[in-house]
């Protein structure tokens, strides 16, 4: 699954590896959102290094450069690397090999730190075999270049992001977004990773399988959307939700609500609502004291044995471990699940 937490590890240090024609977008979000992410007591709890090959100034892609203060020598010291893109070509877009300089950087990352690209910098990952035989996304418009110079990797084009445990790849700059908050959902769990999407005023989570780009005709004008279902339906999750009763909403029928719905979110509503019941279930088992079979009910699974069921085929875990990973010794004092 594109969105599972693999490999969960406290990943303190994040560093960015820029190389010439960085886009200050990608960069920046790095920043933004493991800079927000803060501890219970308003800790960081990340510290963000920008790196680049040669410290000093590094072009970017808009009318000004950046000045680099760090060298490939913080790539030894990170528990998270993370490889932006770039719009000036290198080897890893032409021959695909390593660079001289880019090889002898990855040499310093220490085995077992996470290691994730945004956009078109999964060329660099894969050009270090990072993904010989592993799944992975990038841009839509690398998709054919990408497949001809790494026929090794197992590309998805039709992803936000994917995720192999201590290998994670993105889409486009927005899907980056999505990337950086996954992983610290996955470090922190869902309400740290919530507060720092209000934060920054970003959606909190799509998942990592949701389509990345798809070919459909702007909505007229005056067309209804499907939107207003979809707010009662989160305030509703205990409830036991029809397709009927949701295009009801919207004064559809269900054949075409449901394709409205899947052009507006990328799935069918069925796949949308077990989407928002696995992640209202996720923060229940974080934040509350809850039984199981309560956050079964809450979150519209029905019964504890669906909601083991769901969280096991999306996450690989049981309800009880899940909440242990993240809310550590209180677990043994909490209703097993």
């Amino acid at each position: 699954m594109a969105n599972m937490c693999k490999n969960r590890a406290m990943t303190g240090r994040v560093a960015v590896l820029v190389r010439h024609g960085v886009m200050p977008m990608e960069l920046g979000l790095v920043h933004q959102l493991f800079g927000r992410a803060l501890s219970p007591a308003g800790e960081p709890l990340y510290e963000v290094v920008t790196c680049a090959l040669v410290p000093g100034m590094v072009r970017t892609d808009a009318d000004f450069p950046i000045h680099v203060a760090h060298g490939p020598e913080a790539l030894a010291e990170a528990d998270t690397v993370i490889v932006p893109a770039t719009h000036e070509l290198d080897e890893t877009e032409t021959e695909g090999r390593l660079g001289a300089e880019l090889a002898a950087a990855f040499a310093l990352i220490r085995p077992g730190t996470r290691i994730a690209s945004i956009c078109t910098g999964v060329f660099v990952l894969a050009a270090a075999g990072l993904l010989d035989g592993r799944r992975a996304t990038t841009h839509w418009r690398s998709c054919d270049q990408f497949r001809r110079l790494y026929p090794a990797v197992r590309l998805d084009p039709d992803v936000l992001y994917t995720d192999d445990g201590d290998v994670l790849t993105s889409a486009g700059e927005a899907s980056g977004i999505d990337l950086c908050l996954h992983m610290i959902r996955c470090d922190h769990g869902a309400a740290v990773a919530n507060e720092v999407a209000r934060t920054t005023v970003v959606p909190p989570h799509r998942d990592g399988g949701q389509a990345q780009y798809i070919r459909r005709p702007m909505p007229e004008p005056q067309s209804a959307s499907t939107a207003q279902a979809r707010a009662w339906a989160l305030e509703h999750l205990d409830l036991p939700l029809t397709l009927r009763e949701l295009a009801a909403r919207e004064s559809m029928s269900v054949r075409t609500f449901t394709r409205r719905f899947r052009d507006e979110v990328g799935v069918s509503p069925l796949q949308w609502l077990t989407q928002q019941r696995i992640e209202r279930a996720r923060q229940l088992l974080e934040e509350t004291d809850l039984s199981v079979d309560r956050i079964a009910a809450d979150a519209g699974f029905g019964t504890a044995a669906s909601l083991r069921q769901h969280l096991q085929a999306t996450l690989g875990v049981s309800p009880s471990a899940y909440r242990g990973t993240f809310r550590g010794t209180l677990a043994a004092v909490l209703p097993p699940g």
